[in-house]
């Protein structure tokens, strides 16, 4: 493992760091970063809403985090601060509103691919110079955001879940749709889309074995969608349900929207996959190890261990650090397999 020097800075000025929590959970929810400074005399109110970069070591380009801050608390000779990054301004939080927008005859998104609908529409609400999108890429397959037409109020988050639900490719078995997350390009976040990883074939980002890096692995118990409704093309649905499964697991629900279904029979079929396939990948798995702080949302890695229900290839969900200047600790939160058909989208809000 490297040696690992935490530093925060606060419009680019490094700040006398006591202790500090980095969060991200992934899927459309905002990453956090909590830290602890000494008193300064200049007054913790004026650092409301200003940039924050937090780098693992001082030498490296790209930040670990980039946000802005959103509260701040004073406690006798400590002020605790916190931020998130740029997915903060499109969830609601505290008594702050979701980023909104409205689609008229005028001003719309007809047209346009998931990629450029989301694009203009940050840019219609003013956070293009926030929320970059250089380098967005498209949804695999690429769809188009004229079907249906968005017309009324919306927030950006509602926009970019209905886009990205839209997209579920289908060329490959099992089906598996798209994500959206936030990256650094070392100046700006920017949003990138990215077909969901194949743990059987993507390039591994990191290996962890019980020798070198795991210091405690823990089981973390999912829901299963035991309710699921299915959207099709035109207007048809489906649904299934598993009785079993709801004694088992309690009524949870799930509706997602899949446009190459044509009929309710389709929809009902494709709904029984999304249950099994859920219940195949209920359990989640927590890493507390010494490295990997530079893994993210998606990454495929390899865990090796004397258990052979553990070792294999895993999707990063996830990942929590905490630090002071003398202690670094990573734990990091992976599923077997990718959450297949848009558990993702139906992921709870902040």
């Amino acid at each position: 493992m490297n040696n690992i020097i935490p530093s925060v800075y606060i419009e680019g000025r490094e700040v006398e760091l006591l202790k500090g929590a980095y969060t991200n959970t992934g899927g459309l929810r905002a990453a956090t970063l909590e830290f602890t400074l000494p008193l300064i005399s200049d007054g913790y109110r004026q650092l409301w809403n200003k940039e924050v970069t937090f780098y693992a070591n001082p030498y490296e380009s790209t930040p670990i985090f980039r946000g802005y801050i959103k509260r701040v608390k004073e406690d006798f000779n400590v002020i605790t601060v916190y931020a998130q990054d740029v997915l903060g301004y499109l969830v609601k939080a505290g008594e702050k509103g979701q980023a909104s927008i409205a689609l008229t005859d005028d001003e719309n998104l007809d047209g346009l691919t998931a990629a450029n609908a989301i694009r203009k529409a940050i840019k219609i609400a003013k956070l293009d110079t926030k929320i970059g999108t250089a380098y967005i890429g498209d949804t695999t397959p690429s769809i188009s955001s004229s079907r249906p037409p968005l017309r009324g109020t919306y927030t950006l988050l509602d926009i970019i879940k209905s886009l990205m639900g839209r997209a579920v490719d289908n060329s490959v078995s099992p089906p598996r749709t798209n994500i959206i997350k936030v990256v650094d390009d070392g100046n700006q976040s920017q949003l990138v889309i990215e077909r969901e990883s194949d743990t059987d074939s993507s390039n591994i980002k990191h290996v962890f074995t019980e020798k070198d890096n795991i210091t405690n692995l823990k089981i973390v118990k999912r829901k299963v969608p035991t309710y699921v409704i299915v959207n099709g093309k035109n207007g048809v649905k489906g649904t299934f349900s598993h009785e079993g499964a709801i004694e088992a697991y309690d009524r949870n629900y799930l509706e997602l929207t899949n446009e190459s279904l044509k009929s309710p029979a389709e929809c009902v079929d494709f709904a029984q996959k999304v249950f099994r396939a859920n219940l195949i990948t209920q359990y989640e798995y927590g890493i507390n190890t010494v490295d990997g702080y530079h893994l993210s949302e998606n990454d495929v890695v390899r865990v090796e261990t004397g258990d052979k229900s553990f070792t294999g290839n895993y999707r990063v969900r996830g990942k929590k650090i905490a630090f002071t200047h003398s202690e670094f600790t990573i734990g990091i939160n992976i599923n077997r397999k990718p959450p297949t058909l848009v558990e993702y989208i139906a992921q709870q809000d902040n």
